[in-house]
């Protein structure tokens, strides 16, 4: 995941290995612009965490290659990393 941290100087990327990092960090950093969940088979239960702990969340993405995911989240159409964050940032700048 180093490779999301160094891709691009002006977005500051906040990492998280699972559900209690996730929510301590979307707690501690309420200027997050947007959730980027590279989480496989564990994204629903963190999409359903990040949902109860903090309502007014910010979006959440995932690769349009990660198959079903939940009602809400938004797919990016790529699922290399770089190029996802890229996409992310033209999402939010529009």
């Amino acid at each position: 995941m180093g490779e999301l941290e160094s891709a691009d100087p002006s977005v500051e990327v906040l990492l998280a290995q699972g559900v209690e990092e996730a929510l301590e960090k979307l707690a501690r950093n309420r200027r997050i612009d947007a959730v980027l969940l590279l989480a496989g088979d564990e994204m629903a239960p963190i999409v359903a965490a990040i949902r109860e702990d903090s309502p007014a969340h910010p979006p959440i993405y995932v690769p349009a290659g990660s198959g079903h995911f939940p009602p809400g989240v938004i797919a990016l159409p790529d699922d290399r990393k770089t190029e996802l964050l890229n996409l992310l940032k033209e999402k939010l700048e529009s």
